[in-house]
């Protein structure tokens, strides 16, 4: 049997595939051909973040999150679990996936047109910056959990590992860019640069972005500082 700790990873071979296919055409290898990871830009629904405790009030006492898919970030996933949220004027969004594993605070994420229907006038923030941002009630089958603040438009941002942040040149809070191509082609600004180790090179906009540029899973991205 091989040594599967011998074998490089995956985006190791790619990289040395693209230098060899750009080499035997004679042509010079574009630089985000060479670099490290491939960008990968993913649509990120509504959806909520939430801690034990609230999970408990709304599927039980001792509830679990079980996996329905696993995200493209290492150890995060949707969970089989939704719920229903109670926005202003009793207006409500049925079926809210919450996204796993449990965190430390209770967050909702929303597109502009989602709290517009709702009834919310929500502030853009960095995920995890909620203070002063609007509540809501959400509804389980156990029960219901008020949260007094969480509710929020995720500013667009990028996650990715140091090796890539040295590729762009770039350190964890600056601000790039986001070339979308494609028949409804934009360019986005303002693109949050997040850096952690465990993190793999991937841009999260919301339904809103992708509905303007009309995303789709083989339309041509570019990510700039």
């Amino acid at each position: 049997m091989a040594n599967m700790a011998n074998i490089p990873p995956r985006a190791a071979i790619e990289k040395l595939v693209r230098a060899a296919v750009y080499e035997r055409l004679g042509k010079p290898v574009p630089r985000s051909a060479s670099a490290p990871n491939p960008l990968v830009v993913n649509v990120s629904a509504r959806h909520c973040h939430l801690t034990q405790e609230a999970v408990e009030a709304l599927f039980g006492k001792g509830h679990q999150l079980t996996v329905f898919k696993e995200l493209y970030q290492v150890g995060q996933f949707a969970a089989k679990e939704t719920i229903t949220l109670i926005g202003p004027r009793s207006r409500v969004i049925s079926n809210l996936r919450i996204l796993g594993p449990c965190r430390t605070l209770n967050q909702v994420e929303l597109a502009y047109t989602d709290a517009i229907a709702l009834g919310f006038e929500i502030p853009l923030r960095i995920s995890g910056d909620i203070k002063g941002t609007p509540g809501c009630m959400l509804m389980g089958p156990a029960g219901f959990f008020e949260m007094t603040e969480g509710v929020i438009r995720a500013k667009r941002h990028v996650h990715m590992a140091p090796e890539d942040a040295a590729f762009y040149g770039i350190k964890p809070g600056d601000l790039m860019r986001l070339k979308i191509g494609g028949e409804c082609g934009l360019v986005l600004e303002q693109v949050l640069a997040r850096v952690d180790k465990s993190f793999k090179l991937e841009v999260h906009i919301d339904t809103d972005e992708g509905n303007a540029c009309n995303m789709e899973e083989r339309t041509p991205c570019e990510l700039m500082k």
